[in-house]
């Protein structure tokens, strides 16, 4: 499992790591009753906190992605399709909600960027 963290990104560490675990399980790369490495092992080797990474894992369980098994360890659950769509729905949205603000602060109209965003969906 590769995970890349971005030591100067305004993004909380433990919230790259627990999209990018996200982002695998969505791709098919992780899949149901996979483990994932240890929160010390994945500590050592991304040279972070170990509490970062448990709170990656937390996270994960608490959006129900993985499931942790005291002693064993952490693992990706079964995930519901509907439950990953409005994962990639929730990130779509901010991504474009970051986009319109962009253009409004560039002085962009809400038309022109209706019509380029139609443009970019024809294809």
């Amino acid at each position: 499992m590769k995970v890349i963290i971005n030591t100067s990104s305004m993004i909380p560490i433990y919230e790259q790591i627990a999209d990018r675990i996200k982002a695998l399980i969505r791709d098919g790369e992780l899949k149901e009753n996979d483990g994932l490495p240890s929160v010390r092992a994945l500590s050592k080797e991304l040279r972070i906190s170990a509490l970062t990474v448990k709170k990656a894992y937390d996270a994960l369980e608490e959006e129900g992605f993985t499931v942790t098994v005291h002693g064993k360890g952490t693992y990706v659950a079964a995930v519901n399709p509907e439950v990953l769509l409005e994962e990639q729905k929730k990130e779509l949205e901010a991504d474009l909600t970051k986009a319109v603000a962009k253009g409004r602060q560039c002085g962009i109209s809400d038309e022109d960027m209706k019509e380029m965003f139609e443009l970019i969906l024809e294809g």
